[in-house]
């Protein structure tokens, strides 16, 4: 697959075409478009997968009243490192469909079972014609919803409604599955959830394989220059040979197969707080990696890349415990039997927790790295793309106290559980 990389600005396969689809769906076939423009609102290291604007949308609706409305879109970004392009549409089609046919099918299943919807912006269209792909969603910055700063280490609070809301997902996956599907997998009625980047095709897997393994460079690079890690770095190389076991092993599951969201880190993640400050929803999004897959995918993934080390440890067995009744009381609620207990559930998230310290050591530097530090993403290829994230995160590590903790906290207790040796 060749696609054309000429498009200058991805904003300019919005047309008004588009506008008036998911107007109409949003609003029903009354509403009539006005006028609409593209307003900016998302800054540099905020997305990497995709380019997200807005759509600022003025239409009348039954020859009343002038009414307004905002669309956040997702589009093809037409980036030119690598074998990205190839990649793009793969993406789109996950989240596309995700929204088109899981949400409606997971959130029937969750409220035949007495469970509120999950907590997923309404999508409202989805266009997959190649090269110009792209998604309109409700602006949740109209209901209160705001992003984490990413730099910073989620508190019990965030991790605990993340998790939360991961259980519900994955129990409604086995829901459908066991009383919609009648036992057959998710990924038998829903092909594209079984799509991953080591199998899209010969150049998706190398391009992901070695964004990965770079990653582990970085690692070992960043160990070498604490000093004092020795036998960490050690094991840390010997697994860069097994990064494409580690990936395939690392979402492999039998008994704890669900639909998993595949990239749950803060950057995907929107929350609502109360007067006080404190978390009280947050909102799911970004469903480009939604796969079948083990659960404790989708808790080291979360648990790896965006808590600190001070708030993961001590609280570890809190968060899965909360991870397992809320399971349960889905379950419950679609009367079906708990199918693991809790520390079945322990011993699972161990096993996986090389899968997520392979994207840890990818994703903390991007975390961490300062907006107006983000290296330009347009025009280069994902060696100097990650070369620059690595310099960034070397010499962060004298001047960033956010570095140190965040990253060799995984190590410390990896060392403390035998992870490594």
């Amino acid at each position: 697959m060749s696609l054309s990389t000429n498009v200058s600005d991805p904003k300019s396969i919005i047309t008004e075409d588009h506008v008036k689809k998911a107007l109409i769906a949003d609003k029903g076939i009354q509403a009539v478009l006005k006028c609409w423009k593209v307003a900016d609102f998302t800054k540099r290291g905020d997305n990497y997968a995709c380019e997200v604007t807005s759509v600022e949308v003025k239409y009348s609706l039954n020859d009343k009243e002038e009414c307004e409305v905002t669309y956040v879109v997702k589009l093809n970004p037409h980036r030119n490192f690598g074998d990205f392009q190839e990649v793009a549409p793969f993406f789109f089609e996950k989240e596309g469909k995700f929204y088109e046919e899981l949400v409606p099918a997971l959130n029937e299943a969750l409220m035949s079972a007495g469970q509120k919807p999950l907590p997923f912006a309404k999508c409202f269209l989805v266009s997959l014609e190649e090269g110009k792909e792209q998604l309109y969603f409700e602006d949740l910055r109209a209901r209160g919803f705001k992003m984490f700063d990413r730099r910073k280490g989620m508190d019990k609070y965030h991790v605990a409604l993340v998790i939360s809301e991961l259980a519900r997902l994955h129990g409604a996956s086995y829901l459908l599955t066991k009383k919609v599907l009648k036992g057959e997998s998710a990924g038998g009625r829903y092909e594209f959830i079984t799509k991953d980047l080591l199998d899209f095709t010969p150049n998706t897997k190398e391009l992901f394989l070695s964004w990965i393994e770079r990653g582990v460079d970085t690692g070992v690079m960043m160990l070498d220059r604490i000093g004092g890690y020795e036998s960490a770095s050690a094991w840390l190389k010997s697994m860069k040979s097994e990064v494409e076991n580690v990936l395939s092993s690392g979402i492999q599951s039998t008994r704890f197969n669900s639909i998993c969201h595949g990239d749950c880190w803060n950057n995907n993640l929107l929350f609502r707080y109360n007067a006080e400050g404190r978390p009280m929803e947050v909102m799911l999004l970004d469903l480009q990696l939604c796969r079948e897959a083990s659960v404790a995918s989708d808790l080291n993934y979360l648990l790896c890349t965006s808590v600190n080390g001070d708030v993961r440890k001590p609280n570890l067995r809190h968060f899965l415990s909360l991870y397992h009744s809320t399971y349960k009381e889905v379950l419950e609620g679609g009367d079906m039997p708990m199918h693991f207990t809790i520390e079945e559930l322990v011993e699972e998230y161990r096993d996986k927790n090389k899968f997520g310290l392979l994207f840890a050591l990818v994703i903390i530097p991007m975390m961490l790295t300062e907006p107006e530090e983000v290296p330009e993403m347009s025009d280069t290829d994902i060696e100097t793309l990650m070369n620059d994230f690595r310099a960034i995160a070397l010499d962060k590590l004298k001047t960033n106290p956010l570095f140190k903790p965040r990253f060799l906290s995984i190590f410390d207790e990896f060392m403390e559980t035998g992870l490594i040796a």
